[in-house]
């Protein structure tokens, strides 16, 4: 029988937030070698007993203390052979989107999680290859945003269109222009949907709050300033 020689399966994620306008993601310090003290995606290895989702959110809690009410998706494998330089690794990693996430707890062989802006970790000197599994999760909920509902898992249950305009501005790094934007979310049908209640919570006038409608994918998307 041919013999191969053995590798592991890890999860690592890119779970990102929106606070106060600004987008977010979730960076540890790891704790052992390789790497360490330096900055790193959350992620391990994937246990026995676990499929691949399982692990991805054993991790999420782990790192978040949080898993429901949370988006998850998966993003890509990444298996270049001196990725991990222990042994032959293949990583499935996974996108993770909520509303503003709370303080991270770290865990595993991390030393320290904190919360860091994604425009600024895009230049930091990431472990491994996270600094390229970053870019792809970042650029995937950028893109989603165009066509999908997606920004809707960065917003509370009930949330205002100016709420909404927010999470499209943090994620997108760019400001929006307000009547347009609200034109173009409320006049897609099944985008949002009106709950008959409202709120002063942004100040001035009271705003109506929506929820998320039954809607797939945004024809015609919403498409990114800097699109060409």
């Amino acid at each position: 029988m041919p013999s191969h020689p053995p590798f592991a399966v890890t999860v690592d994620l890119v779970i990102l937030t929106v606070r106060a306008g600004r987008l977010l993601v979730l960076l540890v310090e790891r704790g052992e070698q390789p790497y360490a003290g330096r900055l790193a995606l959350p992620g391990g290895f994937v246990r026995p007993t676990e499929d691949l989702e399982s692990a991805a959110y054993r991790e999420l809690g782990e790192e978040t203390g949080v898993t429901a009410g949370v988006h998850l998706e998966q993003l890509a494998s990444y298996g270049a052979p001196q990725r991990d330089p222990r042994m032959r690794t293949v990583s499935v990693a996974w996108l993770a989107l909520a509303p503003d996430l709370p303080e991270p707890v770290a865990g595993g062989d991390a030393a320290h999680a904190v919360w860091v802006e994604a425009t600024e970790a895009l230049g930091r000197n990431l472990a491994f290859d996270h600094a390229n599994i970053l870019a792809d999760g970042i650029e995937r909920a950028r893109a989603k945003l165009e066509y999908t509902p997606l920004a809707t898992a960065f917003c509370a249950p009930e949330f205002t269109v100016g709420q909404l305009r927010a999470v499209y501005e943090a994620v997108w790094g760019q400001a929006l222009d307000a009547r347009n934007f609200h034109r173009k979310v409320t006049g897609a049908p099944g985008f949002i949907v009106p709950t008959g209640h409202s709120t002063n919570v942004d100040g001035g006038r009271p705003a109506q709050l929506y929820r998320r409608g039954s809607l797939a994918v945004l024809n015609p998307p919403l498409v990114r300033p800097d699109s060409p």
